[in-house]
C-alpha cells in the first residue's frame, strides 16, 4: 500500500509540469502583422501632424459657455451646493461640523498663544479661513483652521517678536497657479514640519543649533522663578488630556464621536479658574478679555513686504505640502478629484482675506480632518457649520473663557506634539522601503536645525533637485536577450532563461538620455557590447592611413618611371660625378619598373573594390555581432547632445561593421528627432522600429556578412 502511494504521489509530480504547460497553451494569443518600422508604421496607423493652437487666444475668447465653465471653475461651490444631497448628508456633515468647531475652539486658542498672539486671533483664524474655503476649494474631507507648524513659523515672521498682536496681514500667501513643476519632495515637508515642532523659540538672529540650547539654559536657570500654581495647572490639564486620548483609542470601535477631551479640560480648567481664584490667589496667567464681537479690516502694511516675503513663502509651501498631500489621500479614498491649482488659490484667499481680518496662517489639519471624516463628514458644509459655530463663539460666548489658564493652552500644544514628534519613527520605516526619501528627510531635518526655516526649506529643494540629476546618471543599462517562445525582451543578468539573439545586441537604459548622462550612455553601451570600439576605429584608422600613404607614394613612383621612359637619357655630362649619379638613379628606376607596374595595378584594383579597408582585409578583429538595437522606450524627450551622441553611436558602430537600428520611440520623441534634423541620407526612419522585436528580425534578414563603406547607409 505503502509503495502504491509512493508512486501515485510521484507521477502526480510528473503531471504537474505537463498541466501547467497545458494552461498556459490555452492561455496563448497570436498575432499576425508585417513588421514595422516607423515610416510604415506612420503610414499603417495614418499619422497626421496635431495642428498648433496658440494658448493665449483662447484667453480672450469670451461667451456664456465659457464664462460659467470659468466661474464654476473658480468658484466650486456654485458646481456641488446645488446638486447636494440633503437628505443623505446634511445630518452627518451637521455631526461632523460640530465635532470638528469641539476640536477647533481649544486648538485655535493654543495655537494662537503659540504664535505669540492674543488668544482671540485664534478664533478669527477658525472663522474667516475656514468660510472662505467652503466657497472655494476642492476637498471635501480636509478641515482647513490654525496649524501647529504654521503657528511655530508665524513666531519666526512676527515683526513684533511674537509679543503682541502687530500687523500680521501679510501672513496670506497670494493665490497663485500649482500647475507648475512640483519643485519639492513629499519628504521635504515632512521634515520641514518636525523641525518647525521641534524648534520654537523666541525670535532671535541665531540659527537654531545655537538658539536651542540657549534657550533651554535659559529656562534652566529661571526654573526657581516658576509660578507653583501654573506648573501644577500645565501638569493636571497634560494628564487629563493624554489619559482621554488613550481612552478614544482604546474605546474607538465603541464610540459614535470620540470623546471632546481637549474641550472638556478647557471648560472644566475654566470652572475651577473662576471658582477657587487661581489668578488672585496662585498667580496663575489667564486668557484674559475676550473681546466680543468680529473686528473691522485692516489693510496690509507695505512696509513690511521686504521682511515678511522669506517666512511668507516658507509658510506658504509648507501649508499648501500640507493641504494638498491629504487631500489627495481623501479623494483617491473617496473616488474624487482635487485640483491642485484651485486648491492653491482657496488656500491663498483663505489667507488673504484672513490676513485682512488679523487672522495668522492656516493650513490643513490630519487629526480634525481625520474626525471630520469619521464623524460623517461628505463636504465642505461640515467646514462651513464649524466656522458658524465658531462664530457663535466669537460673537457670544468668547466672553466665558476670559478665565481660562494659559497653562492648560500650553498643556494643549504640547500633547498634540506628541503625534508630530512620532514622526521620528518613520526613520525606521523609510531605512526599509526607500533610503534616497530618507535622505531627503534628513537633509531638509538637519539643514532646518542648522540654518533656520527659510535656509532649510531652499537647501531641501535644492537638494532634491540635485538628487534627480543625479538618480539620472545612474540609471540601469541592460543588454537585452529574448525569453523563448514570445516577442518579450528582458536582462539577460535578471533573466535565465532569456537569451541573447545571435548577432545581434540590444541595450536598454532605464532613464532617458539628455545633456547631463549622454556621455555615459555611449560610455555603458561600449562596454557592454565587449568591444573596445574606440580602439578598434583608432586602429583601423592608422592601418588605412598607412595604406594610403603607401598608395600615393606608388602612384608617385609611377609618375616619375614614365616620366624617366619619354626623356632621352643621351645629354652631355661635364662631371664624372653626375654621370654616375644619374646612371644609378637610372638602373634603380629599370630595376623597379616592372615592381611599381604590378603594386599600382594592385592599388587600382583595390580602389576599385571597397573591401580593402574592412576589418578582415586589414587583419583586425571583428565583433561578434552583426547589429545593434537600441531599445528608446524610456526616452522620453530629446536635447541637441543627445541627438548628437546618437548619431556618434551611428558613426562609430559603422566603422566598425555593425548597422545600427533603434527601437520603441515615442511619437513625441519622433517629432523632436524631426524637429532637430536627426533622420537625412544616411539614417531614415527605416532605422527606426515600432518595437524591439520588429528590429531584431529585421537584422537577422539583412545581416551585414560583407560590409559596404562606413560612410555608406545601408539598403533597406
Amino acid at each position: 500500500m505503502g509503495l502504491s502511494e509512493a508512486l501515485g504521489q510521484r507521477d502526480t509530480e510528473a503531471l504537474l509540469p505537463v498541466t501547467r504547460a497545458m494552461e498556459l497553451r490555452k492561455r496563448n494569443y497570436y498575432v499576425e502583422r508585417p513588421l514595422l518600422n516607423q515610416e510604415q508604421l506612420e503610414e499603417l496607423g495614418c499619422l497626421t501632424s496635431a495642428t498648433e493652437t496658440h494658448q493665449w487666444r483662447t484667453w480672450f475668447q469670451c461667451s456664456y459657455t465659457r464664462a460659467r465653465a470659468l466661474l464654476l471653475q473658480h468658484l466650486p461651490v456654485l458646481a456641488w451646493l446645488p446638486r447636494y444631497p440633503v437628505r443623505d448628508w446634511l445630518l452627518g456633515d451637521l455631526l461632523a461640523g460640530l465635532s470638528v468647531a469641539i476640536m477647533q475652539l481649544p486648538q485655535g486658542l493654543a495655537y494662537a498663544l503659540l504664535a505669540g498672539l492674543p488668544p482671540v486671533f485664534g478664533l478669527y483664524s477658525s472663522f474667516y479661513p475656514v468660510f472662505i474655503y467652503f466657497l472655494f476649494g476642492t476637498s471635501r474631507h480636509i478641515s482647513v483652521a490654525a496649524l501647529g507648524p504654521l503657528s511655530s513659523l508665524t513666531v519666526l515672521g512676527h515683526p513684533t517678536g511674537g509679543a503682541g498682536p502687530g500687523p500680521l496681514r501679510l501672513r496670506g500667501h497670494l493665490p497663485v497657479r500649482a500647475s507648475g513643476p512640483r519643485l519639492y519632495h513629499s519628504r521635504v515637508h515632512t521634515g520641514l514640519r518636525l523641525a518647525a515642532q521641534v524648534c520654537v523659540w523666541p525670535p532671535t538672529e541665531q540659527p537654531l543649533w545655537a538658539a536651542v540650547p540657549h534657550l533651554f539654559l535659559e529656562v534652566c536657570w529661571k526654573l526657581p522663578q516658576s509660578v507653583v500654581g501654573t506648573v501644577v495647572t500645565a501638569l493636571v490639564a497634560g494628564v487629563v488630556l493624554v489619559l482621554v486620548k488613550l481612552l478614544n483609542d482604546k474605546l474607538q470601535r465603541h464610540l459614535p464621536l470620540p470623546l471632546p477631551g481637549e474641550l472638556l479640560t478647557l471648560i472644566g480648567a475654566t470652572g475651577i479658574s473662576y471658582g477657587v481664584g487661581l489668578k488672585h490667589r496662585f498667580g496663575v496667567d489667564v486668557v484674559g478679555n475676550i473681546p466680543a464681537g468680529l473686528v473691522p479690516p485692516v489693510a496690509p502694511n507695505p512696509q513690511l513686504f521686504a521682511s515678511l516675503v522669506g517666512y511668507a513663502f516658507t509658510i506658504a509651501v509648507v501649508g499648501f505640502a500640507i493641504a494638498i498631500s491629504l487631500g489627495k489621500i481623501f479623494a483617491l479614498r473617496h473616488g474624487y478629484r482635487v485640483d491642485s491649482n484651485q486648491e492653491l488659490v482657496a488656500l491663498g484667499l483663505s489667507n488673504l482675506v484672513g490676513g485682512i481680518f488679523r487672522c495668522f496662517p492656516v493650513s490643513c489639519s490630519m487629526s480634525r480632518s481625520l474626525v471630520q471624516e469619521s464623524t460623517g463628514g461628505n463636504t465642505q458644509v461640515a467646514g462651513a457649520v464649524s466656522s458658524l459655530f465658531i462664530l457663535v463663539i466669537i460673537v457670544k460666548l468668547g466672553e466665558l473663557f476670559q478665565d481660562l489658564p494659559k497653562a492648560v493652552l500650553a498643556a494643549v500644544i504640547i500633547v498634540n506634539l506628541k503625534g508630530m514628534l512620532k514622526q521620528f519613527t518613520d526613520i525606521c520605516s523609510l531605512w526599509k522601503a526607500n533610503r534616497v526619501d530618507l535622505l531627503i528627510w534628513l537633509v531638509t531635518f538637519v539643514a532646518t536645525i542648522l540654518l533656520n526655516l527659510d535656509l532649510g526649506l531652499a537647501v531641501a529643494v535644492v537638494f532634491s533637485l540635485l538628487l534627480v540629476v543625479f538618480r539620472t546618471q545612474l540609471p540601469h543599462y541592460s543588454i537585452l536577450g529574448q525569453v523563448p517562445d514570445t516577442d518579450i525582451y528582458r536582462d539577460v543578468a535578471e533573466y535565465s532563461e532569456a537569451r541573447e539573439v545571435p548577432g545581434v545586441k540590444i541595450f536598454r537604459s532605464s532613464a532617458t538620455m539628455y545633456f547631463a548622462n549622454a556621455e555615459l550612455y555611449s560610455d555603458a553601451l561600449k562596454q557592454r557590447c565587449g568591444v573596445d570600439v574606440d580602439h578598434l576605429i583608432s586602429r583601423k584608422k592608422k592601418l588605412v592611413k598607412k595604406q594610403e600613404q603607401k598608395l600615393k607614394r606608388l602612384k608617385k613612383l609611377q609618375k616619375q618611371t614614365a616620366a624617366s621612359k619619354d626623356t632621352s637619357v643621351s645629354i652631355e655630362v661635364h662631371s664624372s660625378t653626375r654621370d654616375m649619379e644619374s646612371n644609378n638613379m637610372e638602373d634603380s628606376q629599370v630595376s623597379t619598373g616592372n615592381e611599381l607596374e604590378g603594386m599600382v595595378a594592385s592599388g587600382q584594383e583595390g580602389a576599385k573594390a571597397p573591401d580593402v579597408t574592412t576589418l578582415k582585409a586589414l587583419g583586425l578583429p571583428q565583433p561578434h555581432f552583426h547589429s545593434l538595437v537600441l531599445d528608446l522606450g524610456a526616452l522620453s524627450f530629446v536635447d541637441t547632445v543627445c541627438l548628437k551622441s546618437l548619431k556618434n553611436i551611428f558613426r562609430d558602430f559603422r566603422e566598425i561593421e555593425v548597422e545600427v537600428y533603434m527601437a520603441a520611440c515615442h511619437t513625441p520623441v519622433v517629432a523632436q528627432l524631426e524637429a532637430g534634423h536627426f533622420f537625412d541620407a544616411s539614417i531614415t526612419k527605416q532605422h527606426l522600429f515600432a518595437s524591439v522585436h520588429d528590429a531584431v528580425l529585421f537584422a537577422l534578414q539583412h545581416p551585414r556578412s560583407s560590409p559596404a563603406s562606413p560612410v555608406l547607409m545601408t539598403k533597406l
